[in-house]
């Protein structure tokens, strides 16, 4: 894998284990993305435990196609990280670390309600590209570069 293509930071006024209940969970993800559809458990997996595979099932507009991701850190309340595969070929990683948010992380005028929260965390997201390439298929043959 590269360096991160992308990468993002919020904060959240929400504990810590809260916010990793939420990104360590491939249902809700699912809820909260706009090509990632749904997921199933594989190999007998129930839950997020470094090792454990799901199959993602994808969709953006008529197009359909689904992903197995294996989970690389599970480090509760800290950090949460999967690694993701179209067949055999390595596609991405996703890598979300969880902090406690610094009390200026928080002002009356961006809450909108005058106060800090009881607890904060900060998310930061790193989705990095792999540096795999394959085929489409199509008759243009362009490269797909993943």
């Amino acid at each position: 894998m590269t360096a991160p293509a992308a990468t993002g930071s919020v904060s959240i006024a929400a504990p810590c284990s809260v916010v990793y209940a939420l990104v360590s969970n491939p249902a809700r993800l699912a809820d909260l993305a706009s090509e990632y559809h749904a997921h199933r458990w594989l190999d007998g997996a129930t839950h997020a435990t470094v090792g454990a595979r799901f199959r993602g099932t994808n969709r953006r507009g008529l197009h359909r196609w689904t992903t197995t991701s294996t989970i690389t850190a599970a480090d509760e309340g800290r950090r949460f990280a999967f690694d993701v595969a179209f067949g055999p070929v390595p596609i991405s990683r996703w890598e979300y670390v969880i902090s406690p948010a610094p009390p200026a992380a928080w002002s009356p005028r961006a809450r909108g309600n005058g106060g800090l929260p009881g607890s904060a965390c900060r998310a930061q997201w790193a989705p990095a590209c792999g540096t795999a390439r394959r085929r489409t298929g199509r008759t243009s043959r362009r490269r797909w570069r993943g």
